[in-house]
């Protein structure tokens, strides 16, 4: 099975060819732990998560590596406007990130560095582009000299002029080029900031040196695939790309760099900035997170997806076929790989393509016959498990309902519905119609689907 992926550094699709084929190593951009992870952030976890169960597939071993920014001038503003301390906020964030993308069916990745226990790393690869002469330190900054790397801007192909503009840099009187970027910071201590001892006094690390750090120490100079959203093609990882090249003298930091496009909402780029986007955290309390998961894989993940909540409606719909088809089978022993769904991941992640397959094999186990039915849903759930669909129980499914629903007791409890349903059979059987219609009144009200089958009657929350 060939592996073809789109490279954002060559802006080609080519075949994918593993540094060392016993161990493909990846590295993706975590969050910045000071606030609620929006949908937004969640795209690069869901679609990497795809990836690493891809991979997981064709080699024998996978090092999926993402980081966690836990020191950054987002999360020390955050603590000033709060009152609370960083180390709260950040331990918080995380673990709030953690349950919500757990939640979203995305595995942990193999390692999970935090920035914060790697400064002594960071420090190390700062001295280094010191001494190449690739930076300069500068009235307690410490700044990657842009103009010492003469193919700087590859990855984003933008003109001098452009870079400048788009890294929105701060024009200041010690930088040699207004382009250039800080790798390290002061940090006085009476200014309650966070900082680490230095050769250049107390500071702190600038973004793009915590990425390249970490992902030396875990995957080493040159690694196989770099991910992480579309707006961090610059300045971020051409940064990071700058930093890594330079201390290590190697032509490439990652053979392979992937982004996913953007979110949408009514047509404008989703960001906490704009104040159009949705928490997971909120999203969760309304929608089952395999239906979030399947919207966010419904559109291929280098295009923009308008992403709405009639869009994960219209997913939970087609989860609910997916399980229904499910729900009549018997389990089964691991099922067999669609070729079909394993070719189109293969095809750049192709997601769209491969859930189009999913409900094929959907249709197959509602035609299978009895004596086949279980093995051809035993194929479905193997299937959708590439994509982190179609893993859970169909009943636990069908019976889900929202958590502030569940916890305020609202509505009826999975009992009370059997109870009702039981009910209705002996009212049918007794043919008093007029009390099995209102018992089936009662349900619809509540928002309980009945489907009276040949096995008897099976019920889903609407």
């Amino acid at each position: 099975m060939t592996l073809r992926l789109h490279n954002t550094l060559s802006r080609e699709k080519t075949e994918f060819a593993p540094i060392d084929p016993d161990n493909v190593r990846m590295y993706v951009c975590g969050p910045t732990v000071y606030d609620f992870a929006h949908i937004g952030n969640a795209r690069p976890v869901v679609v990497f998560d795809v990836l690493a169960r891809l991979l997981r597939r064709l080699y024998p071993k996978v090092t999926y590596v993402r980081n966690i920014t836990d020191v950054d001038d987002k999360i020390n503003a955050r603590a000033a406007e709060t009152g609370r301390s960083i180390k709260a906020i950040t331990r918080e964030t995380a673990a709030q990130f953690h349950e919500d993308m757990g939640a979203l069916g995305a595995l942990p990745p193999d390692v999970e560095p935090r920035a914060t226990q790697h400064i002594k790393q960071m420090v190390a690869m700062i001295e280094t582009l010191i001494a190449n002469g690739n930076a300069y330190e500068a009235e307690g900054h410490v700044l990657f000299n842009v103009p010492s790397m003469p193919d700087y801007g590859q990855l984003s192909r933008l003109k001098q002029d452009e870079l400048i503009a788009g890294a929105r840099v701060d024009p200041a009187p010690y930088k040699k080029s207004p382009a250039d970027f800080v790798l390290w910071k002061p940090s006085p201590e009476d200014d309650g900031l966070p900082g680490w001892a230095s050769p250049w006094g107390r500071g702190r690390p600038g973004w793009h040196i915590e990425c390249s750090a970490m992902s030396k120490e875990y995957l080493g100079e040159v690694f196989d695939i770099h991910g992480g959203g579309l707006d961090l093609v610059f300045p971020h990882h051409e940064n990071e790309i700058a930093q890594s090249r330079c201390a290590h003298g190697t032509a490439v930091m990652a053979n392979v760099w992937m982004h996913n496009g953007y979110l949408m909402a009514e047509g404008e780029k989703m960001s906490k900035s704009l104040g159009n986007f949705y928490t997971v955290h909120d999203l969760l309390q309304e929608f089952p997170g395999e239906a979030i998961r399947l919207t966010l894989l419904k559109a291929h993940y280098r295009q923009p997806l308008d992403f709405t909540k009639d869009g994960i409606r219209e997913a939970k719909a087609e989860l609910d076929g997916f399980y229904g088809a499910l729900r009549g089978a018997a389990p089964a022993a691991e099922g067999t790989m669609s070729d079909a769904v394993l070719n189109a991941l293969c095809d750049d992640l192709n997601t769209p393509l491969a859930i189009s397959e999913l409900h094929g094999m959907a249709a197959t186990v509602n035609k299978a016959a009895a004596a086949d039915k279980a093995a051809a849903a035993a194929d479905l759930r193997t299937a959708g498990g590439l994509l982190g669909l179609l893993q859970q129980d169909p009943e636990a499914w069908f019976k889900w309902q929202p958590p502030a629903q569940a916890d305020a007791g609202g509505g009826l409890s999975d009992d009370e519905i059997d109870a009702l349903i039981a009910e209705r059979v002996e009212a049918r059987k007794a043919k008093d119609f007029a009390r099995a219609d209102a018992i089936r009144d009662q349900l619809t009200e509540a928002r309980i689907i009945v489907e009276d089958g040949a096995d008897g009657a099976t019920w889903r929350r609407g």
